[in-house]
């Protein structure tokens, strides 16, 4: 190659990554002796904007190479792009970003997010641990103010899911009646995993067990509890160090509602009963009644018209959804679907939020690289500083997962270096970061090698993993936790994968927390990893180191004040690795450790320092 640049080289551009807005960003391309080069463009451009070419200037050599360097500053936030133009005595050259960070001739220019530094909200949750609840399947407590008054079925607590009625029909109607009081009975053993924010599944009024086809928003749903339990949840829930974390679904509501009321169950009129209704016009109506835009074809689910000034007003006002329940003390909300959502309304539900509590997490549900996320034709500015605090971390998880079955540490290292190149660190380090949700597999059947190909639903319902198939899984989970662990954000438990429980997808992965019948030495894994979380919260609040030597994966996690490093040595490979470890700490023993330490296949060593 004649010329060298990498945007993860801090020789080559610094500061790294996305940088704030009206920051000085250094640049500087080497070119190979021996070849004249007449000149260097760097060419930027602001998304859906003219290029802006800035020559860059020959300053020398070094190692025998041409240097060529530029200082710009960029003084709007927004997503850039840039790339590099050459004029040589061999022609002339685009170059964009290749594998790794370095330069392809013709590749797709470079990301470069540029944030408001002032935008987002304070790490109160560095070092922490979240812990998702459905709410339905956690744990059952007594509370006078719930009871049962649904189409549908209560089940005992060791019942199996329904995944399909005897009609052809899944209504997701089978009930468990796990509840909040029952979350504010398992706190201390929340607090054991290290848990500190609690994300529940949506908790209001539903005629369904996922409760994201909401009915009222202004109620709790009456077999969770009521407003009390919530209040009771949060103010026991504080003084254990953690908050709670509400699941805002605003694109759509049931049609089984106050607003729409298709059954005719609720005491107002619908937007389905009549066209005078309240609520006609937060819908779309093809076809009055029964043809309507709905999430994803779902007709329980009839899609909101966001624009709509009395939903916006019922959503973002005064006293309105967001007012009433972040009043209560809630430590932050998940906008479900967000890219269903339009740019002004998440903007909107910001402020409001912010208004409120200042310190409260927005989190957007966003599968794909957030920064430049592209939804119903329009570029998302989640992470500029004026919306999201976070996104759920799916490329992380992916990234996981592809790396415990393949070993390839290169492919790893890369796609986690694309999304911590791209994301301001304030937004990393609030992200959720998971290996399961209540929208995928199970962690421990994500890690199994059992065969399910050609298997029916039914199949797979009924599928327990044999012992040995569930040992390697385990172990493997183990690796993929530690590793989930190590990195920038939050790792994310969804409840019952810390002890094992076993689903293939939903609803088979929303069965009932297990608690005759957990996995000790898995849920000691997890505790383990979350007192280091604990202990060590300044280093996870800061930057990242992440390479290989000598076929091990090392993360390296410093705090901002570099008061606290810790460090992470993964063996994915098939044969056992020494790694030698001088002057340093076991961090799960707490054993000093100044030797030669032989780390089998699939095990991991976390160290620090030994005078930390």
């Amino acid at each position: 190659m004649i010329f060298y640049y990498n945007s993860r080289d801090l020789n080559c551009k610094k500061p790294f990554g996305a940088v704030a807005c009206g920051k000085k960003i250094y640049f500087k391309v080497q070119a190979k002796d021996g070849i004249f080069v007449e000149n260097i463009y760097l060419v930027i451009t602001k998304d859906g904007e003219d290029d802006c070419y800035y020559q860059m200037n020959y300053t020398g050599t070094e190692n025998n190479n041409s240097v060529f360097e530029l200082q710009v500053t960029i003084s709007d936030i927004g997503l850039y792009w840039y790339k590099f133009q050459t004029n040589t005595e061999l022609g002339s050259f685009v170059f964009g970003k290749g594998e790794n960070g370095e330069l392809l001739q013709n590749g797709e220019p470079y990301s470069l997010t540029i944030y408001s530094s002032e935008g987002f909200t304070p790490h109160t949750q560095n070092g922490g641990v979240i812990y998702q609840i459905f709410a339905d399947r956690f744990n059952k407590g007594v509370d006078k103010a719930c009871h049962f008054n649904k189409d549908g079925v209560l089940k005992e607590w060791n019942e199996e899911v329904t995944i399909i009625d005897s009609d052809g029909v899944f209504r997701a109607n089978d009930f468990y009646g796990g509840n909040l009081q029952g979350i504010i009975d398992k706190l201390d053993y929340l607090k054991a995993l290290g848990v500190t924010m609690i994300y529940m599944s949506p908790i209001f009024k539903s005629s369904s067990n996922h409760r994201y086809d909401t009915g009222d928003y202004m109620c709790i749903d009456e077999l969770l509890g009521d407003e009390s339990s919530l209040a009771r949840l949060i103010a026991a829930a504080k003084e254990k160090g953690i908050g709670i974390m509400l699941d805002g679904v605003f694109n759509h509501t049931g049609s089984d509602s106050k607003y729409f009321n298709k059954l005719g169950k609720y005491d107002s009129f619908g937007a389905y009963q009549g066209i005078k209704s309240p609520y006609y016009d937060w819908y779309y109506f093809i076809n009055y009644p029964d043809e309507y835009a709905c999430w994803w074809g779902i007709t329980v689910t009839p899609t909101v018209n966001k624009n709509n000034e009395n939903y916006r007003k019922f959503i973002l006002g005064e006293n309105g959804v967001l007012d009433k329940w972040t009043k209560l003390g809630l430590a932050g909300w998940r906008l479900d679907v967000v890219d269903e959502l339009d740019i002004e309304f998440v903007n909107d539900i910001r402020k409001r939020v912010k208004s409120v509590d200042k310190n409260a997490y927005i989190i957007g549900e966003v599968w794909e690289d957030a920064s430049t996320k592209i939804a119903y034709s329009q570029r998302r500015p989640y992470l500029q500083g004026n919306q999201l605090d976070g996104v759920m971390n799916y490329p992380f998880k992916n990234a996981i997962v592809d790396f415990v079955w393949n070993k390839d540490i290169n492919i790893f290292i890369n796609n986690i270096m694309n999304i911590y190149e791209n994301y301001p660190l304030c937004v990393l380090n609030s992200c959720m970061n998971f290996l399961g949700t209540h929208d995928t597999v199970r962690a421990i059947n994500t890690m199994c090698d059992y065969d399910i190909a050609n298997t029916t639903k039914s199949d797979r319902l009924n599928i327990r993993l044999p012992k040995d198939v569930k040992d390697r899984a385990k172990a493997r989970l183990k690796l993929a936790t530690a590793i989930l662990y190590s990195l920038p954000g939050l790792p994310t438990i969804f409840y019952g994968d810390e002890v094992g429980l076993e689903g293939y997808e939903d609803p088979i992965n929303r069965r009932p927390f297990p608690w005759d019948n957990m996995d000790e030495d898995l849920l000691a894994h997890y505790k383990s990893l979350g007192k280091i979380r604990s202990k060590y919260k300044k280093a996870f609040g800061g930057t990242m180191d992440i390479k290989q030597q000598d076929g091990l994966l090392h993360i390296i996690r410093k705090g901002v004040d570099n008061t606290q490093n810790i460090q992470f040595i993964f063996n994915n490979t098939d044969v056992d690795k020494l790694f030698v470890a001088k002057n340093c700490v076991n961090c799960v023993t707490n054993k000093p450790l100044n030797d030669t330490v032989t780390l089998k296949t699939g095990e991991f060593l976390v160290i620090i320092p030994k005078n930390v």
